[in-house]
């Protein structure tokens, strides 16, 4: 619950510092490097090298990838069928290809399943969302924003990609069984906490409510994949086509029923993608689903 008052707050904030004259106009851009470059590096130091390994992981896990595949290929199809801009389609892909899996994720899916379903809830946003994040959803960026970048620059971008050096760094640390001292994980989970605060204090400075914007079908298309077609993807291969029906498998449907992730929007507006649609995908994403998470949550009873 705490979390979704402290996501309000700050976003309720971030509107009401627009009209503050004073108050520096770009102050969403530092907020964003500061969420990109330290904050969720701090997360995935703190997280993955605590996660266990196994094969029973790969349906979870494969959640983000999938939907991130797939949200890529439909945007580009729809894309250049009506001649979208680059950006455009870009912004798309990314911000309703990934779910918010952990900060919206994480209390929902503790609140309806506890520890049990928190275990599977990580696995989908550590090594799913995360890594997505930091490679696939990088890679997009930079080809959709610039003209023509080549191989090396695409790859220098990743590689240098700070939360993409951590996650490394970490995965390590999982494959030979060491953790931070207890010190040390306080202060990465205190850093990470912030993130919240921060990413909905930016949405919030970049939020407009124009009755007249272009933005409002893309929004709309976006908002449908990602609360709607995504999850009923899920169901139908994960229980009809693969007849899975274990505790896991809603939680991972659950957690693919998720809003826009706010980082993602994030990594879409820092890199010119449509800032305004990547701030209106969480602005009204995240209140829309609580709506439709009503709806799947009682789909999924029956699994």
């Amino acid at each position: 619950m705490f979390n979704f008052v402290l996501i309000f707050v700050f976003l309720l904030l971030g509107i009401v510092l627009q009209n503050v004259k004073r108050f520096p106009k770009n102050t969403y851009k530092i907020l964003n490097r500061i969420v990109i470059y330290i904050c969720l590096p701090a997360l995935a130091l703190y997280y993955i090298p605590k996660i266990k390994w196994s094969n029973d992981l790969l349906f979870p896990i494969s959640v983000a990838w999938i939907g991130f595949i797939v949200s890529y290929l439909l945007f580009s199809l729809l894309g250049k069928k009506f001649g979208w801009s680059k950006k455009l389609i870009g912004c798309l892909i990314i911000t309703a290809g990934l779910g918010n899996t952990s900060f919206l994720g994480f209390p929902i899916i503790q609140a309806l399943y506890g520890e049990e379903g928190m275990k599977t809830a990580i696995l989908v946003d550590q090594p799913g969302s995360f890594v997505v994040l930091s490679t696939l959803g990088i890679l997009v960026a930079t080809l959709f924003s610039s003209g023509s970048p080549n191989g090396f620059h695409i790859a220098k971008k990743i590689l240098l990609f700070p939360p993409f050096i951590t996650f490394i760094l970490a995965c390590v640390m999982n494959i030979l069984g060491f953790d931070f001292h207890e010190y040390v994980e306080f202060v990465l989970q205190k850093i990470g906490s912030t993130m919240t605060p921060l990413a909905m204090l930016s949405v919030g400075l970049q939020l407009r409510f124009d009755r007249k914007s272009q933005h409002w079908k893309f929004l709309g298309l976006g908002l449908l994949y990602k609360l709607v077609i995504t999850p009923a993807m899920f169901y139908l291969l994960y229980v009809v086509l693969l007849q899975q029906h274990t505790k896991s498998i809603q939680v991972a449907i659950m957690e693919s029923a998720m809003a826009p992730m706010i980082t993602a929007c994030i990594l879409a507006s820092s890199h010119g993608l449509k800032p305004r649609l990547s701030s209106m995908m969480i602005g009204f994403g995240i209140p829309i689903s609580f709506v439709t998470l009503l709806f799947w949550y009682f789909i999924v009873q029956f699994i």
